[in-house]
């Protein structure tokens, strides 16, 4: 796609390098976990300080809630503004 400069050792040197396509946000990020769990749909996930577990296939998938009707604070949290 494009370059991007990667900084190392404490900021003394530099590179070039090429991108990629990134998938770690977003709806490509969600088709690749839904890949993955397919993938290891048979594995174990562990909870609850080792006291329960379940398959990873049999975890439900996460909605987001609307942010609508909500308020965000501004300006040190001495102002608010209602999501819309």
């Amino acid at each position: 796609m494009g370059k991007i400069i990667k900084v190392g050792g404490r900021g003394t040197t530099r590179r070039t390098a090429d991108t990629e396509d990134e998938n770690w946000s977003g709806e490509k990020f969600k088709e690749y976990q839904k890949q993955m769990k397919e993938k290891a749909g048979d594995e174990y996930v562990i909870s609850g300080r080792g006291t329960g577990k379940r398959k990873l296939k049999d975890t439900p998938e996460t909605t987001r809630p609307s942010a609508k009707g909500r308020y965000i604070s501004s300006g040190r949290g001495t102002g608010r503004r209602k999501l819309e």
